[in-house]
């Protein structure tokens, strides 16, 4: 077997670039910088500069499954050029690759994306499952149609397509945790807004093991990607100041604050989701991680 990845440098892409090859699977890459290309029997990488339509079509030769993770961070302030580049970085690309695809002769069968929960609308009661149709009236719920709708082309291929929607990604280097930890770490932490925002997470190994699933088990459709048992903003707070030995002290950041520092981008820590995780489950996969105490005692080193 061999995959092809985009985004395979990232936090997440790196992790299950090193997965596939250590299952004796095959990695082919894209890459925008020419200086990450390295080409070694089981690993090997190839350009691509999707705002200028090009690509290596060397990359596609005997791969059979894509995994792709490409985007630009979503964390990054919300100017009008970096919501431009956020929604091409996710829709050229995948236009590319599916051109490369329709104009070369290949044997892809498969398709795993990656895709967010931001796509449901914010909410302090409901649990959503793959099932709900709404759609978040934000820029992140703009984003994943968008992305969604790119991915879902393939489809007229004749490839088979998975999205894997991504909680809150909780990792040792990189992620939602970095930036978590930093005022909790100089003894400002505190519940952001109400603090009763549901926040779904995942630790980065089982989203990893959720690709490698999809993968190996030629899974298709829409999957939440997020542990068993969401908390609110105000439980990740504690638990995360608990871990580090670290006081919360300090009142909640008001809501009317988050905004005037962050602008349009406090709908990153104010939403709420309250999301299910039982479609992955009943499919077969079966997580490390369910409890957020036990998630940080791995990724946090006291």
């Amino acid at each position: 077997m061999r995959v092809l990845i985009t985004g395979a440098t990232g936090l997440i892409g790196s992790k299950i670039s090193n997965a596939c090859r250590e299952k004796g699977i095959d990695v082919h890459y894209l890459t925008t910088s020419k200086d990450k290309i390295e080409n070694h029997p089981d690993y090997k990488g190839f350009y691509w500069n999707p705002s200028e339509g090009e690509i290596d079509e060397k990359a596609i030769e005997g791969v059979n499954i894509i995994i792709n993770l490409v985007g630009a961070s979503i964390a990054e302030r919300w100017t009008d050029e970096q919501k431009k580049k956020i929604i091409k970085s996710r829709t050229e690309t995948a236009n590319l690759l599916y051109k490369c695809l329709q104009e070369n002769k290949n044997e892809v069968q498969h398709l795993v994306s990656a895709s967010a929960i931001g796509v449901y609308p914010s909410s302090l009661e409901k649990l959503y499952t793959e099932k709900d149709q709404g759609v978040d009236d934000s820029f992140v719920g703009e984003v994943v149609v968008k992305w969604e709708e790119a991915v879902d082309n393939f489809k007229d291929l004749g490839i088979e397509v998975a999205k894997i929607r991504i909680g809150l990604v909780l990792a040792k280097n990189g992620g939602m945790l970095q930036k978590l930890k930093e005022p909790v770490n100089f003894s400002v932490g505190s519940p952001l807004g109400s603090g009763k925002q549901w926040q779904s997470w995942i630790h980065i190994e089982d989203i990893k093991g959720i690709f490698m699933y999809a993968v190996e088990n030629k899974l298709t459709g829409v999957y939440n990607a997020v542990a068993p048992n969401p908390v609110t903003n105000k439980e990740m707070v504690n638990f995360l100041a608990s871990q580090m030995g670290k006081p919360v002290w300090l009142p909640n950041v008001p809501k009317v604050a988050l905004k005037l520092v962050l602008g349009d981008m406090s709908r990153l820590v104010l939403s709420s989701q309250l999301v299910s995780n039982d479609k992955i489950e009943e499919a077969g996969y079966h997580f490390q991680y369910l409890n957020l105490s036990k998630a940080l005692e791995d990724l946090i080193d006291n």
